[in-house]
């Protein structure tokens, strides 16, 4: 069960740790929300208003996957007891899908940690 806060914890939170399913669901929901607001541009005649309106839509999206991308990888970093500025790596052509597909499939600690008593929960 979700708790209060939980969604905004996993998508804006630094503190705590992600599973890697949730690491990868959730980048998997950001990534197909930006293809939709990308789509969507694509369908508009070129200087509508709509096309204008989706074209802020996928700017503003962006920078907020960006951002949770960040929070994202920093707390699966810190599911297997990594500090979080290796989440930098996400960043790096050619590495960061390497860096993507570690961080899904490394498994993360069975038992607490400096980050956090449990998996999917920000540091108590």
């Amino acid at each position: 069960m979700m708790q209060k806060g939980q969604i905004s914890w996993l998508f804006f939170g630094f503190s705590g740790r992600v599973s890697r399913a949730a690491f990868f669901l959730a980048g998997l929901l950001l990534a197909i929300m930006q293809a939709f607001t990308l789509y969507r541009f694509t369908l508009e005649p070129e200087g509508s208003g709509a096309s204008g309106l989706w074209a802020i839509s996928f700017w503003a999206l962006f920078f907020v996957s960006v951002y949770s991308s960040v929070a994202l990888g920093v707390k699966r970093l810190h599911d297997f007891g990594k500090p979080g500025i290796f989440a930098v790596a996400l960043f790096i052509p050619m590495v960061s899908i390497l860096a993507f597909i570690i961080l899904c499939v490394y498994p993360g600690d069975t038992g607490a940690n400096i980050y956090g008593r449990r998996t999917n929960a920000p540091k108590d």
